[in-house]
C-alpha cells in the first residue's frame, strides 16, 4: 500500500441480552436507549453503524479501529447504558445486561445485508424467538 493511512475494515455484529432475557426494553425505552448508545459510542471513539433490538436483547454493528478491542468496546457500551437506564429511571426495576455477548465478524461485502437485518428486528422477532436466532449463530462452522 502506498498510502500512509491504513484502511481497516473490521465490522463486528454483536448481540447482547437483558439479564435473564427479561422483556424490559419497551419500544419507548429502546428509542431513547439506542440513540444514547450511539451518542456515547461516538463521544468515546467507537463507530456504531447501527443499533436495534427488541424487548429482551440488542444488536449492534461496530466498525472497530486497529487500536480497539471488542471486550473494551462492549464494556464501555454496556456499563454506560446500564448506568444511564438506572440513573434515568427509565424502567421500574434495576437494569442489567447478561454477562456475555455474541459477536460475529462481517465482511465488507455483507455489511449492507446485516444492517438491513438489524433494521427489521421487530418484524423478524414476530416469527422467531431470540433463542432460535442465537441457535443459528451457534451452528456456524468454520
Amino acid at each position: 500500500m502506498n498510502s500512509p493511512t491504513s484502511k481497516v475494515y473490521l465490522f463486528i455484529h454483536v448481540i447482547t441480552c437483558v439479564k435473564n432475557k427479561e422483556p424490559l426494553l419497551t419500544k419507548p425505552v429502546r428509542t431513547v436507549l439506542f440513540a444514547h448508545i450511539k451518542k456515547h459510542a461516538t463521544e468515546n471513539g467507537i463507530n456504531v453503524l447501527s443499533v436495534n433490538g427488541t424487548d429482551d436483547h440488542m444488536h449492534a454493528v461496530v466498525q472497530m479501529m486497529p487500536t480497539q478491542n471488542l471486550a473494551q468496546i462492549m464494556k464501555s457500551i454496556r456499563t454506560d447504558s446500564e448506568a444511564w437506564i438506572n440513573e434515568g429511571n427509565f424502567i421500574k426495576s434495576h437494569f442489567e445486561w447478561e454477562e456475555g455477548f455474541a459477536a460475529l465478524s462481517v465482511s465488507p461485502s455483507g455489511i449492507k445485508q446485516v444492517l438491513e437485518y438489524l433494521e427489521k428486528q421487530e418484524e423478524h422477532h414476530k416469527t422467531k424467538t431470540l433463542d432460535s436466532e442465537l441457535e443459528v449463530f451457534q451452528k456456524i462452522q468454520i
